[in-house]
């Protein structure tokens, strides 16, 4: 199994910047990090915790597992693939944070530079919504009645079945939710526990 990154760094080289961190993400290095002379475009896109989830007000808090060996080989899959269907990519940045999460607290980061703004966008919205549907992490919510985990639950899809974004853009919640959806393990089947 691999670690969990417990601080989260730009690489120093490649351009791809793919981590699984217990670490607070911040935006901006992701920003900073992507900007290249060939590329005139920066997206970037964060996922923060929110006050309500589907049918649950007054979420205080969410708390991500993952099956962290198949994280980063999944966000590369993702990489490789954001490469091959968008034109003149420069950089990719995949980063997922576990643990515990207040309000407001960063919980993604996609960030994709491209010579021309279109693949820069196009890009960055099918690096999270591939991340949403095909990287094993799990969502625990704590709202006012309680701590479940996250009901938008889907099963994991393969990257090579997600032909267009229309394949993939309603996964609103996270993948392995025992009991919500059938025959997607739990991350305590996942694990082994």
């Amino acid at each position: 199994m691999l670690p969990v990154a417990p601080h989260c760094e730009p690489p120093s080289s490649g351009d791809s910047w793919l981590t699984l961190t217990e670490a607070r993400l911040a935006v901006g290095p992701v920003h900073d990090w992507c900007v290249l002379p060939s590329c005139g475009a920066v997206v970037v896109f964060s996922g923060t915790v929110r006050d309500h989830a589907d049918h649950r007000t007054g979420v205080t808090m969410l708390e991500y597992e993952a099956y962290e060996a198949q994280v980063v080989p999944k966000l590369t899959v993702i990489e490789h693939e954001i490469r091959t269907r968008f034109d003149e990519i420069g950089r990719v940045a995949l980063l997922h944070r576990v643990g515990p999460l207040q309000l407001g607290e960063v919980s993604v980061v996609i960030g994709v530079s491209s010579a021309h703004r279109p693949a820069a966008f196009e890009a960055a919205r099918f690096g999270i919504d591939a991340l949403k549907a095909t990287v094993p992490i799990w969502k625990r919510e704590t709202w006012d009645g309680g701590t479940d985990w996250g009901l938008a639950a889907t099963g994991l899809k393969d990257i090579k079945d997600i032909k267009d974004i229309k394949d993939i853009t309603d996964f609103a919640g996270v993948a392995g939710v025992a009991g919500v959806v059938p025959g997607v393990p739990s991350i305590e089947a996942v694990n082994g526990s």
